[in-house]
């Protein structure tokens, strides 16, 4: 995983972990992986995926099991998509917007690049 230098590293594993629940290769009620399972699949400290797993926690995305790990909560896909669409509109819609207008991009042509990476990336 590349992180970027402008966003939490915690929050970034978050959105990993909320990509992988919406594409439903982790699935509901299905235990993920320990802190230090990710930790090394990811190459960072485990006191980091501990603040993206607590994080996921208090948007109530995954569970505790004591003693036994963390578990995709049963509406986890739903709060995912409305925290994740929350901070796309707040913070990186604007910033897009401000792009396509300094570099005069059409709506049309956002549109075709938009319906190509869907069936490139999500149609296979």
């Amino acid at each position: 995983m590349e992180f970027r230098e402008n966003e939490a590293i915690y929050l970034q594993i978050a959105a990993y972990v909320g990509e992988n629940i919406m594409l439903g290769k982790w699935p509901v009620n299905e235990k993920i992986p320990s802190v230090r399972e990710l930790a090394v699949d990811l190459q960072v400290n485990p006191n980091t995926v501990v603040r993206a797993y607590e994080f996921l926690q208090n948007k109530e995305v995954i569970l505790n099991k004591r003693g036994i790990g963390f578990f995709i909560a049963a509406d986890a896909g739903e709060k995912i998509k409305g925290y994740s669409k929350e901070r796309f509109l707040g913070n990186e819609l604007p910033e897009f917007f401000r792009n396509i207008f300094l570099l005069n991009i059409s709506m049309k042509e956002i549109e075709e690049r938009f319906e190509k990476f869907k069936s490139e990336t999500y149609q296979k």
